[in-house]
């Protein structure tokens, strides 16, 4: 009786970085973000996961994500940065855990299935999926769901609808 083929998970080059004082912080090993990255790939990728303290979020988060009166001066939970579109994927991720760790906090949640799904969302945003419309959102969110059941991690959505 032959087995049958299972997909083997896209090549991914993961770097991860700490530029926080972050060491208690409930990091997750460097397996375990592969394992979440590998998760949300379609495609192989070329991933940094960079850790940062609420000053360099905020700072990325002003010059990347707003100008005039758009600005948005706020450290916010995960950013994704695509430079490479699939099929070969490059791109970064930064995390503040200083908002991960508020928010975890905040809804009740284990640190370590909060970032679960950041990186998931991360990792999606990095391929291309987005939430600007109610449609986009809806294809994302489903997409997060499924992947966060593989892992056994609640609908971070169910109290939103």
């Amino acid at each position: 009786m032959t087995r049958p083929a299972t997909k083997a998970a896209p090549a991914l080059a993961l770097s991860v970085q700490y530029a926080c004082a972050c060491a208690d912080a409930q990091l997750p090993s460097r397996p375990q973000l592969r394992r979440w990255v590998n998760a949300a790939l379609d495609c192989a990728a070329e991933i940094t996961i960079r850790f940062v303290d609420a000053e360099e979020g905020r700072a990325l988060n002003r010059e990347f994500r707003g100008r005039g009166s758009q600005a948005k001066d706020y450290a916010t939970n995960v950013l994704s940065f695509p430079y490479a579109p699939p099929p070969q994927l490059a791109g970064d991720l930064v995390l503040c855990m200083p908002v991960v760790l508020r928010e975890a906090a905040e809804q009740g949640k284990p640190v370590a299935q909060h970032l679960a799904h950041l990186v998931i969302h991360g990792t999606l945003h990095l391929q291309g999926y987005d939430h600007e419309t109610d449609a986009d959102a809806q294809r994302m969110e489903d997409r997060e769901r499924e992947i966060l059941k593989r892992f056994r991690i609640a609908d971070p959505y169910q109290s939103e609808h």
